[in-house]
């Protein structure tokens, strides 16, 4: 029975067992007792390299639990095979001794292999309550695994990558699972350099699709004259955090299956729980490659420090992986088009990608991609962080963003689980691609690739805006000089007992305000109200009543000036943000290609939803002119 054969086996098997509920749950159970199997014959390579080097190996296991020692058969005295452990004893056995050893008794202080063994049994469970058939499962991986023997080693990897596939339709687990093309294409075109020791991340690395295939990227960069050291980096140069328990237990079980032997630096925890200064310089990476999830949110303990605590999974990830990059540090991640199009936080966090980073690719792809755990397109952005400049302008990395639109094979009208995307369909983009060394000087715009001049988008975008954004800033300002004056008149009400304590102060306020406007450091709006006219000339006959009503009229005056003035800066502020803020907007169509009719009812009522935007952005628009041009006639002067 071949390997992918006796996969399907185990799992009829488990289907039988009464505790076991769902693809997800048949693959957790199958991974943790895989990763023990194949745990265990490494172990026996690493046993049998130290007693050549005259060492001990020293498993982190205790030794009544170790794979060889509990499952499966032995012989007995008369040479009969036996199970080591009766049926009937063996669930109770594995949830109340095997797990609890492994949860709880291993110290991951004590060395990488205990680390990886205690993580790897933190959050995993044994869902079968069946003893025989749990050593029916035991048997099948006896008989047809065999990881001493490199092809069944070699053969269990695409085995296992049949199963990733496979989650593809066990509901949420789903997410956990890229496409082994789109793996490939990012790895390949971020290229990781095993000569310049160039380490590759993934914060969400779910079951280590991404890790895998850097792995591979560097082997294949292996040569006849690759020192023993080469080979020996590459396992010190991936990185991998993982939130969830079932995919880090897929990931550890896909490292190992990729020969590398500790795969201590595939962490179980949520990235996004480190806080945002608790990152330290020497953590950052030269490589960052990821799908992070979107859709998702995160509590309210996440976030903290970030430049926006949103709660969105994937605006948190993004804002992490600019500063997790080295200087000239490169990523490729997979975002959905609502990340391109996302106004609010969303373009902030797009503008400061761009100030940060070289943003020169940004790969189309059609829909169906991750169908059927979703059906949303999704993108695969590229960029190069910058050199930091700090001379206390806005500096933009990002200048020219070149889309890549990428088409179905012919005869596709969509992608399926029957029918994937394939490695081969990145032919034409990797032909096209180019060197970044040159700035992509040899790329060329055709039907499906264009670029957009994003440096005059911007500037154009600014220098429309700038007027608008002065506006709002002059009265800003004047609006708070107008609360100031108030709060120093309503401050001078406080604490004054008879007339002439009032006449004194309005005496020295007169001339602090004359001696301001002397200097040009006030419009004098509103102290003008009350040191002026009537008020000034019989001010040594005023009574205390009379002063504190002048003044309290003149408080509450400034106070509505001051609101008047922060809602036309609003306005002001919002005009200018209408003609800046839509550069951010990278949803951007082909512009070769056909206009496409849709009678789909989903994309006609997002389109609805777009055209009343539109037409409300355009109401605010004309309501804001509106408001500034009335704004000059009606002045609290003229009201006067």
């Amino acid at each position: 029975m071949n390997l992918s054969s006796t996969i399907k086996s185990i799992q009829d098997i488990m289907r039988k067992d009464d505790g076991v509920d769902g693809d997800a749950q048949r693959l957790g159970q199958l991974t943790w007792m895989l990763f023990l199997k194949v745990f265990d014959q490494r172990e026996e390579e690493w046993e049998d390299n130290a007693t050549e080097s005259n060492t001990h190996y020293h498993s982190p296991i205790p030794e009544k639990y170790r794979w060889r020692n509990w499952a499966g058969y032995a012989a007995d005295a008369q040479g009969k095979l036996q199970p080591k452990i009766a049926p009937k004893d063996l669930i109770l056995f594995v949830n109340n001794e095997l797990f609890p050893a492994l949860k709880d008794q291993i110290d991951a202080s004590l060395s990488p292999q205990h680390k990886v063994i205690r993580e790897v049994f933190s959050d995993a469970n044994n869902y079968m309550k069946s003893g025989p058939q749990m050593l029916a499962v035991i048997e099948k991986l006896e008989e047809a695994i065999n990881f001493h023997d490199f092809t069944t080693r070699a053969n269990l990897g695409d085995v296992y990558e049949q199963m990733l596939n496979d989650l593809r339709g066990a509901g949420n687990a789903g997410e956990f699972y890229t496409p082994r093309a789109i793996t490939a294409f990012m790895v390949d075109r971020v290229n990781p350099r095993l000569n310049d020791r160039e380490t590759v991340m993934d914060p969400a690395c779910g079951t280590g699709g991404f890790l895998t295939a850097a792995i591979d990227h560097f082997r294949r960069q292996l040569t006849e004259k690759s020192s023993s050291d080469d080979k020996r980096a590459i396992e010190n140069l991936i990185r991998g955090i993982e939130k969830k328990q079932l995919p880090h237990l897929l990931c550890t079980t896909n490292m190992l299956l990729h020969g590398i032997d500790v795969p201590s630096q595939i962490e179980h925890k949520n990235t996004l729980v480190v806080g945002w200064n608790e990152w330290r310089a020497d953590q950052r990476v030269h490589c960052i490659i990821t799908n992070p999830p979107f859709g998702g949110y995160e509590d309210n303990s996440v976030g903290a420090g970030y430049h926006h605590p949103t709660k969105e999974t994937a605006d948190l990830f993004m804002q992490l992986i600019v500063k997790l990059l080295r200087e000239h540090g490169r990523a490729a991640v997979v975002l959905p088009d609502g990340f391109l199009f996302g106004d609010g936080i969303k373009a902030d966090i797009k503008k400061r990608l761009m100030q940060n980073c070289n943003l020169h690719t940004i790969i189309r792809l059609p829909k169906g991609v991750f169908a059927p755990y979703t059906t949303i397109k999704t993108n695969l952005l590229f960029f190069t962080k910058g050199h930091t400049v700090d001379d206390g302008t806005e500096h933009f990395h990002t200048d020219t963003i070149w889309f890549y639109e990428h088409p179905y094979p012919q005869g596709y009208k969509s992608y399926s689980k029957t029918k994937p995307i394939r490695l081969e369909e990145f032919q034409a983009e990797q032909a096209w691609w180019g060197n970044e060394a040159n700035d992509f000087a040899d790329r060329i715009e055709n039907e499906q690739a264009w670029k957009v001049d994003f440096k005059a988008k911007r500037l154009q975008a600014e220098a429309a805006a700038q007027p608008h954004w002065a506006k709002a800033e002059q009265l800003r300002n004047e609006a708070g000089d107008a609360r100031r004056q108030a709060k120093y008149l309503s401050d001078s009400l406080v604490g004054r007992r008879n007339d002439e304590d009032l006449v004194s102060l309005l005496r020295v306020q007169m001339n602090e305000l004359q001696a301001d406007m002397d200097r040009g450091q006030t419009t004098g709006r509103g102290y003008t109200l009350v040191l002026t006219g009537e008020l000034q000339a019989a001010i040594d006959q005023a009574t205390q009543e009379e002063i504190i009503t002048s003044l309290t009229t003149s408080v509450e005056r400034l106070r509505s000036e001051a609101d008047t003035l922060d809602l036309h800066a609003r306005d002001a502020q919002a005009a200018g943000d209408r003609l800046y803020w839509p550069i951010y907007n990278l949803d951007l169509k082909n512009p070769r290609a056909p206009q496409e009719e849709t009678h789909d009812p989903d994309v006609l009522l997002e389109k609805y939803k777009k055209l009343l935007g539109e037409i409300e952005e355009t109401q605010n628009q004309l309501k804001s002119e509106l408001a500034g041009a009335l704004a000059h006639h009606f002045t609290p002067e003229a009201s006067e």
